[in-house]
């Protein structure tokens, strides 16, 4: 399956590709880390967006669409990617289309996860991370807590709430999503192309794909 996963920061977008990854060997894809592999391979698009990075700097849409044009024809994606979190804007999605289309890539559709604000609210501000950098293992303290409170179970190490996890720093997350992201709903749907699956649980989602795929095949 060749898939766009929608949805705001919180709505399950990186469950549920991981979910889809083990149904039929398709690769999850999103910016962040199509821009670390490619810094870390010494790329020369890589050196570039590394440049940006070291700056504090957002990487160029050129850029990311030269690395991103580069990932989508590693032999790894020829069994379906999912787009995780990007195109992020309007402008990133125009380009995506065009370069798909340079590469004979069609796609099956954007999978918008809507899910309520209060959902997204209280999974964000109840998830914790293991501070180890390595590990970064993800608890929530209402349904999946570590056995020992503030402590890893995989490796010790202390259990954190991130900063970008906060009640006043996911609103601002969720406003820039609403004022940048969310019009690409109406672009896909545009397009032809938009389901919108308005579930909060990850199953449900992806029976909701499924089905479609299904009746589309």
């Amino acid at each position: 399956m060749k898939l766009i996963l929608l949805g705001a920061p919180g709505a399950g977008k990186g469950t549920v590709a991981k979910m889809l990854t083990k149904l039929d060997g398709s690769v999850q894809i999103s910016t962040g880390d199509i821009l670390r592999g490619a810094v870390a391979a010494g790329t020369e698009l890589g050196k570039q967006a590394q440049a940006y990075m070291n700056a504090g700097d957002l990487v160029p849409d050129e850029l990311i669409m030269g690395i991103m044009a580069k990932r989508l024809q590693e032999d790894d994606c020829k069994n379906g990617f999912l787009l995780d979190g990007f195109p992020r804007t309007i402008p990133q999605a125009e380009q995506l289309k065009d370069m798909l289309a340079k590469l004979g890539i069609e796609l099956d559709m954007a999978v918008n996860i809507d899910v309520p604000r209060d959902v997204i609210l209280d999974r964000l501000t109840t998830r914790r991370t293991c501070s180890n950098g390595s590990c970064q293992a993800i608890y929530n303290v209402k349904s999946n807590p570590p056995k020992q409170e503030g402590i890893c179970d995989k490796c010790g190490s202390p259990v954190v709430q991130r900063e970008d996890e906060t009640e006043a720093a996911i609103s601002h997350r969720l406003e820039t999503y609403n004022a940048k992201t969310a019009p690409l709903i109406g672009f896909y749907e545009k397009e032809g192309m938009l389901m919108t699956v308005d579930a909060t649980s990850s199953e449900a989602v992806i029976e909701a794909i499924q089905e479609k795929l299904g009746a589309t095949a």
